[in-house]
């Protein structure tokens, strides 16, 4: 089974980009990108809030996909069942500092951190599917448990769309999309651009770096868990045989 995601050689490197592009990002989204008309310095935690939005998407999206590879048994692999496990677990966390960044933005915005908001609940509702997504993988690590865990996979993945359109299907307090919106013309230029297509770059590249890092561990328990199966079933077949003495 594959051990890692990445080369060895590359993972450094991609870690020091990766920072690098967080620290031009926090510059850009901080310091160089002017306040909002409207919502003042409270636009800068949207630089941070939409790109980490975006990668719970992203995250969510690769476990599904592995999830159906998985399912299919011509694809049938376990590195599809562990590359779903480790993208849902960066999922989780992006999707949670979505939900935390929002709550900082709407306390400013709407006068309070929680609304129930379409757009929020939804995301709320998603963070808790994936959790409990989670919390499925750990009771049990056999192939028919790793069929279930696809199954749930693709289940959760049903509530990305709803948050997504979500702020088009219902009246919210939310704001709608403002790049991937139904008309698909951004409504945002300039600096303020700048810095929320930085995030996007930024928060990819961690992406990958948390993904690679995660596969690996994932992978390296999974291989003990295997080895030491074998070890018991060895040692099981060549006990000697104890006859009862008459």
């Amino acid at each position: 089974m594959k051990s890692r995601l990445l080369p060895s050689r590359l993972v450094m490197p991609l870690s020091l980009i990766s920072l690098a592009a967080l620290l031009i990002h926090a510059l850009y989204a901080l310091v160089i990108s002017p306040d909002d008309a409207n919502q003042g310095d409270a636009v800068r935690l949207l630089y941070v809030h939409v790109p980490a939005a975006w990668l719970a998407y992203v995250s969510f999206g690769v476990t599904t996909l592995c999830s159906i590879l998985y399912l299919i048994p011509r694809t049938r692999n376990n590195v599809y069942d562990i590359l779903a496990g480790a993208s849902a677990r960066a999922g989780v966390i992006f999707c949670g500092l979505t939900l935390l960044l929002g709550a900082l933005w709407g306390k400013p915005i709407w006068g309070v951190f929680w609304a129930w908001d379409a757009r929020v609940t939804s995301t709320a509702v998603l963070f808790f599917l994936y959790i409990g997504y989670l919390a499925i993988r750990s009771l049990s690590n056999s192939v028919q448990s790793a069929k279930r865990n696809a199954w749930f996979a693709l289940f959760a993945f049903i509530d990305v769309p709803i948050v997504h359109f979500s702020v088009n299907w219902w009246r919210t307090l939310h704001q709608e999309a403002t790049v991937f919106n139904p008309e698909l013309k951004a409504e945002i230029s300039g600096t303020m651009a700048a810095s929320l297509w930085l995030g996007v770059l930024a928060f990819t590249l961690l992406y990958i770096v948390m993904l690679d890092r995660q596969y690996r561990r994932d992978a390296y328990f999974a291989g003990n868990t295997a080895s030491s199966l074998d070890t018991a079933i060895t040692e099981r077949i060549n006990e000697p045989t104890v006859k009862e003495s008459l």
